[in-house]
């Protein structure tokens, strides 16, 4: 298996989201989005590879060497990295926004929470808007950062508030302190998995700021290219997402069944104007 196919199937079986909407985009193009999603799979679940924080930063730091053109053997040996490597060469992606997305997703391996809504944000911009604007960079050559921006914001935030029983079972905070502060919510109660009316409106209020964020990407979409749509096409499932999260329970998982996300990427792929919905 050479490191594309390798970088395809991993990409198949960790973000199935993505994995099914690069399907939209030209056969060319797959093995660099491919590449690319594999690495930020990589990334991602670094905390769950790594257990704890030392060796978490040891294997950020590699990805930062290898980036900066380090290490270039055991890069060779890497087939996520071996892949990356030549998407960036071939459509000049930028090191430097790669290399934030890693700094930023340090974050995952402590247990600080997020301290306010300007920290959210710029952890959102630096992953979900980064990783949307590579992908759309790949496919039209452009970053697109009027709309990734705002769509990864509205993303990531959406995706963290699906997965606050998760990150609550590992004592991980990503709603900011300031937040729930500001509704009487005390970290404890979070930790302890007790709802309270306190809790439910700091959880709205991030629901409407991903809703607002969602907005101006939708306000964006004419500016998108149309190569670019597929890099966008995830983005499709933040609507519904946020619909079911503000009818269930905070510590309840919230999902969308695997067949309706499938179904909502293709309806989003054959009408862009449904992507920011």
């Amino acid at each position: 298996m050479d490191e594309f196919a390798y970088c395809a199937q991993l990409v198949r079986q960790t973000d199935r989201d993505r994995f099914i909407a690069s399907l939209f985009a030209p056969a060319d193009e797959r093995n660099a989005l491919h590449a690319l999603y594999a690495f930020n799979a990589e990334i991602a679940r670094v905390r769950e590879a790594a257990h704890t924080a030392l060796p978490g930063e040891i294997r950020l730091q590699w990805w930062i060497d290898v980036i900066g053109g380090e290490r270039t053997e055991e890069a060779r040996a890497n087939p996520v990295a071996a892949a990356l490597l030549g998407a960036v060469e071939r459509y000049q992606l930028s090191p430097s926004r790669l290399i934030g997305l890693i700094e930023a997703h340090r974050f995952d391996l402590y247990e600080e929470p997020m301290r306010d809504m300007a920290e959210l944000e710029t952890y959102a911009k630096q992953t979900s808007s980064a990783l949307f604007a590579l992908a759309a960079q790949i496919l039209a050559g452009v970053e697109a950062d009027a709309i990734c921006g705002p769509a990864g914001v509205a993303y990531a935030v959406t995706g963290l508030l699906r997965a606050l029983p998760l990150h609550v079972a590992r004592r991980q905070i990503y709603i900011p302190t300031a937040v729930l502060a500001a509704h009487g919510v005390d970290l404890s109660d979070v930790y302890a998995g007790r709802s309270s009316p306190g809790l439910e409106a700091a959880l709205g209020e991030l629901r409407a700021f991903a809703r607002g964020q969602l907005l101006t990407a939708r306000e964006q979409m004419a500016q998108l290219p149309s190569p670019a749509i597929p890099a966008l096409l995830p983005l499709a499932l933040v609507g519904p997402s946020l619909a079911r999260l503000e009818k269930s329970p905070p510590f309840q998982p919230v999902d969308i069944p695997q067949w309706r996300r499938q179904w909502l990427i293709w309806r989003a792929a054959r009408d862009s104007g449904r992507i920011a919905r």
